[in-house]
């Protein structure tokens, strides 16, 4: 079994911040536990947008507190999100994330990642063998 705490995760390695100043995520499951998924408490700033394309990687977001949107780039379609939203990137859709206040995301990632993984230049996380 594996029990692990928020708090105690975002004192360690499993806490990750974006370079860019956009989000922070503590990865509380990676790749090296062994259930086929990540699993991470995201936050994403106030006030930020920005483009993501996870195109090696299927995600599930579920809002846990915050208000913001989602803009689907193929679409131009706006999804609002809003506490008890789930949102599923089910064709490695290409999107913009936008927080209006800080939003609390829970994320799960296929496959999982191993960590430390921030978005490259065309917003996706590198696929790790």
């Amino acid at each position: 079994m594996i029990v692990r705490h928020l708090k105690e995760a975002q004192a360690t390695d499993r806490r990750v911040v974006d370079p860019k100043g956009n989000w922070e995520s503590t990865r509380l499951l990676l790749k090296d536990d062994g259930m086929g998924f990540s699993f991470h408490m995201t936050t994403i700033y106030a006030g930020k947008s920005f483009r993501m394309h996870y195109v090696n990687h299927l995600e599930s977001v579920y809002c846990v507190r915050g208000k913001g949107n989602i803009k689907t780039l193929d679409d131009n379609v706006v999804y609002e999100i809003a506490p008890g939203t789930v949102y599923a990137l089910d064709k490695h859709d290409e999107h913009i994330l936008t927080a209006e206040t800080e939003l609390e995301l829970a994320c799960v990632f296929n496959p999982p990642v191993t960590g430390r993984e921030v978005h490259n230049a065309d917003g996706a996380y590198e696929l790790e063998e």
